[in-house]
């Protein structure tokens, strides 16, 4: 019996996928100030793996326990892409890397704007871009199996920039105020 064999090429893309199938965790609880009751929602965690892959969005309500509901938002991606890497190898370098789950809220909701989940990244600064405009985003501690996904995806596709040193520019002798020569002016006009 013959076994047949493939030549791996250096230059082929890594095995592994860049699109992880994931789900979120979101928790609603219900916080009373000054007479006041408030929906607070938090982000609790991120499950991932070809298990909780859907082809749709969907919430399930997973636990009612008093003043607090969880959901799992199921058929959620994340993706990783080439011009992220830099970004996704600094989240790696902290302690504790991190996901972020980037939502809209339904206005629509009658208990308060629901967050619904529509993005999931690693990328900091694509979630830091969604902080700026105003969209939910909330940090979840990113799971083992993901961190060595991301992590092999850095290590297969990231190229440090080269850094430039730039040529100082003595602006003392360009200055109009400055110890150089004066600028000449064209008078003939």
């Amino acid at each position: 019996m013959s076994e047949k064999r493939v030549a791996h090429d250096p230059g082929a893309a890594p095995p592994n996928p860049t699109v992880i199938p994931v789900s979120v965790l979101i928790e609603r609880r219900v916080v009373s100030r000054g007479g006041w009751s408030i929906p607070h929602w938090d982000a609790l965690g991120v499950v991932a793996g070809e298990d909780v892959a859907r082809s749709e969005a969907e919430r399930t309500l997973v636990s009612r326990d008093g003043d607090r509901e969880r959901y799992l938002w199921s058929g959620l991606t994340l993706a990783l892409h080439k011009d992220g890497c830099e970004s996704y190898w600094h989240n790696l370098l902290n302690e504790r890397p991190y996901l972020f789950v980037v939502c809209f809220d339904d206005e629509t909701d009658s208990q308060g704007g629901e967050p619904t989940p529509v993005l999931v990244t690693a990328n900091q600064d694509e979630a830091n871009a969604h902080m700026e405009s105003d969209d939910p985003v909330f940090s979840v501690p990113m799971p083992d199996p993901v961190r060595d996904q991301v992590e092999r995806f850095v290590v297969a596709h990231y190229v440090p920039e080269e850094k430039k040193k730039r040529k100082r520019r003595n602006w003392a002798e360009e200055s109009l105020y400055g110890r150089g020569p004066p600028p000449k002016v064209d008078r003939s006009v």
